[in-house]
């Protein structure tokens, strides 16, 4: 409820947590990019994958960006895989706010684990997401698996 009825913080959601070597979520910093847990996830190790640069659409980013972001990108499929072991992922960008950016000027992947039989009937009966680990304790494992993996 704080969230949905507070103020929103000033800036951009992911040029903050770049800004910020402490920030809560952040679990990797590849070059060129930005790796952090979505606070509200779809499931549990939802990671935002994010270019450095503060751009809104693919098309924006150069090569090398581009390059830096897609191989972020693989670098999550990799440590997700090896640490959470899900059957399959769901990987997407939302273009624009229509399309449902919530960040709409910094582009930025989900990469979303899934397992068989991760929908429930939770969402539909009681309008509530089960995530099976809190955020601050996934945040450190994959911290950890990150560090590993370079």
């Amino acid at each position: 409820m704080e969230y949905i009825g507070g103020e929103p913080e000033p800036g951009c959601l992911f040029c903050r947590a770049l800004a910020d070597p402490e920030a809560e979520l952040v679990v990797d910093r590849p070059p060129g990019a930005l790796l952090l847990l979505n606070k509200f996830p779809y499931n549990s190790g939802h990671v935002l994958v994010a270019p450095a640069a503060h751009k809104g659409d693919l098309t924006d980013l150069d090569m090398q960006e581009t390059a830096q972001l897609m191989a972020a990108v693989q670098l999550t499929l990799r440590v997700l895989r090896q640490e959470l072991r899900p059957e399959g992922f769901n990987v997407g960008v939302n273009l624009g706010r229509v399309a449902g950016a919530g960040v709409p000027d910094h582009v930025h992947f989900h990469v979303v684990p899934r397992w068989n039989g991760d929908t429930n009937f939770m969402p539909v009966l009681a309008e509530v997401k089960v995530v099976n680990e809190h955020l601050t304790r996934t945040a450190e494992k994959l911290r950890q698996a990150f560090a590993a993996a370079h």
